[in-house]
C-alpha cells in the first residue's frame, strides 16, 4: 500500500473515531453550541428594537439581518473549543503514545481531528442559521454564486480555526486549561462587528475591531448572504483565513512531531 493510500485509510479510520466520540457525548457540543444561540435570542428579543434604532433601521427585522451572520462565525469559534479539548484528552489520557507503537499514519490523527471539527462546525452553522431563520432571518439579494461563496468561507474559516483550536489542545496540560486557553475563539466575536458596526464604537478601539480575524470575514458574510457590498473585506478575510490556517497547520503538526516517540 502506498504512503498516499495509507494515509488517507487511517485519516479515515481517526475521523470516523472523532465523530463517534462526538455523538456519544454530545453534551460538550450541545453547551458551546447553546452559546451563539442564546445570544441570538437575547440580542433580538430583549435589545433588538434598540440595536435596530442603533444601526439605522426601521424595526427588529433589520437587526436580525444584520446580527446572524455574526453569530453564524461565533458558532465557528464556539465549536472548535471543543476541538481543543478533545486534542489535549487525546494527549494526556495516553491514546497518542498508544497510536505511536501501532502502524497509523502519524498525521492522521490531526487530520481525524481537523476534519471531524469542521463537519460539526459546519452543522452547527446550519443550526444556528435555522434558528435565525425561524425568527425571521431572510437573505435578500443574495444568488446562488453568493450562497455558495458563501459556504465556501464558512468552511475555510472553520478550517483555519480549527488548526488554531488544534494547537492549542496540543500545548495544553489538561482539558480544563485547553478549554480557557482556547477562550479568545469565543471573546474576538464579542469585540468584533457581530453585535454593532465597527464606526460605532470608540475611536481608538476601532483598529482593533477591524483589523483582527472575524470582522472581515463577518462583513464578508454579511455581504454575501445580504447582496450588499463587500469591499476590501473579502480579500482581508480570505488573507486572514489562509495565515491562521498555514499557522496552526505548521504549529501543531511541529509540537506533534516534537513529542517523544
Amino acid at each position: 500500500m502506498s504512503s498516499l493510500s495509507l494515509a488517507v485509510r487511517d485519516s479515515s479510520t481517526m475521523l470516523r473515531r472523532n465523530l463517534l466520540h462526538a455523538r456519544r457525548y454530545p453534551s460538550l457540543t450541545l453547551n458551546l453550541l447553546l452559546t451563539p444561540i442564546m445570544l441570538l435570542l437575547l440580542f433580538v428579543y430583549i435589545f433588538g428594537d434598540a440595536m435596530s434604532a442603533g444601526i439605522g433601521g426601521g424595526d427588529r427585522s433589520d437587526y436580525i439581518a444584520y446580527l446572524v451572520p455574526g453569530l453564524l462565525l461565533m458558532t465557528i469559534g464556539s465549536t472548535t473549543i471543543g476541538t481543543a479539548v478533545s486534542v489535549s484528552n487525546d494527549m494526556t489520557e495516553g491514546i497518542i503514545a498508544r497510536f505511536r507503537t501501532m502502524a497509523v499514519h502519524r498525521g492522521s490523527v490531526l487530520i481525524g481531528h481537523v476534519i471531524g471539527s469542521v463537519l460539526q462546525s459546519v452543522l452547527s452553522v446550519v443550526l444556528v442559521g435555522a434558528v435565525g431563520v425561524a425568527i425571521g432571518f431572510r437573505s435578500t439579494g443574495a444568488t446562488a454564486l453568493e450562497w455558495l461563496a458563501a459556504f465556501g468561507l464558512v468552511t475555510l474559516f472553520a478550517l483555519s480555526l480549527t488548526w488554531i483550536a488544534v494547537g492549542m489542545g496540543l500545548v495544553s496540560p489538561s482539558a480544563e486549561a485547553a478549554s480557557n486557553n482556547a477562550m479568545p475563539l469565543i471573546f474576538l466575536p464579542l469585540i468584533s462587528s457581530t453585535f454593532v458596526p465597527v464606526d460605532s464604537m470608540p475611536g481608538w478601539f476601532q483598529p482593533i475591531a477591524e483589523y483582527q480575524p472575524f470582522t472581515p470575514t463577518i462583513e464578508t458574510l454579511r455581504g454575501l448572504l445580504l447582496g450588499t457590498g463587500i469591499g476590501h473585506n473579502g480579500w482581508l478575510a480570505l488573507a486572514w483565513c489562509a495565515a491562521l490556517t498555514a499557522l496552526g497547520y505548521f504549529w501543531s503538526t511541529s509540537r506533534f512531531n516534537r513529542d517523544p516517540e
